[in-house]
């Protein structure tokens, strides 16, 4: 594995929890590096979802298709976000979702088996993926709550402010998937916000 992808992965875990150089190289044997084209799935719906996926570089979205064949954006990740479906993961099933690279992206990807053996034998990183997975939840809580509370306009300017990065990089047409709105009603926001 390269070293840059050792490194980001260290970076990202020592935010949360201390560990020692050792345990990182350690750690990191347990990660397959792959590189990922524009468009490229990483899940497919019905699928065994076997691994979760840290983006080192790039942006992965992941989504569901509906019964009139409409995708629906539910999440993204950017660089330094773990991206799975959870449920499916944790319990070796078949996955409600897809996971698709938006950009030609780079990530590390930790298989199910691996991620039992490491959590039992470095018990720091079971209270890394703690952290990780209680921000990941209060992010969606926080979603479902502006859904509810906020007209779409307000929405798109509480998410602009919060993830600017997200809205600078990610194809409108996805965004709007995202946000539960139509591509047309997006460009009449940012135009309305411009103006």
């Amino acid at each position: 594995m390269q070293q840059m992808m050792i490194e980001a992965l260290k970076v990202h875990i020592q935010k949360f929890v201390d560990i020692n150089e050792e345990d990182i190289v350690r750690i990191s044997s347990y990660f397959k590096h792959h590189k990922i084209k524009k468009k490229q799935y990483l899940l497919v719906e019905n699928q065994l979802c076997r691994s979760n996926y840290f983006v080192v570089r790039g942006c992965l979205r992941m989504f569901f298709t509906n019964e009139k064949g409409k995708e629906n954006t539910i999440q993204f990740a950017l660089e330094n976000w773990w991206l799975a479906d959870y449920t499916a993961f944790s319990t070796q099933k078949a996955s409600s979702f897809a996971i698709q690279a938006i950009e030609n992206s780079e990530v590390l990807s930790l298989d199910y088996v691996d991620h039992e053996t490491m959590l039992e034998q470095f018990p720091q990183m079971e209270r890394y993926f703690r952290i990780i997975h209680q921000r990941a939840h209060a992010a969606s809580q926080f979603r479902i709550k502006y859904l509810y509370d906020l007209s779409s306009e307000e929405f798109y300017h509480q998410f602009n402010k919060l993830h600017p990065e997200f809205v600078q990089r990610i194809p409108q047409y996805l965004l709007a998937s995202f946000l539960g709105f139509t591509p047309e009603y997006l460009s009449e926001i940012r135009k309305k916000a411009i103006s």
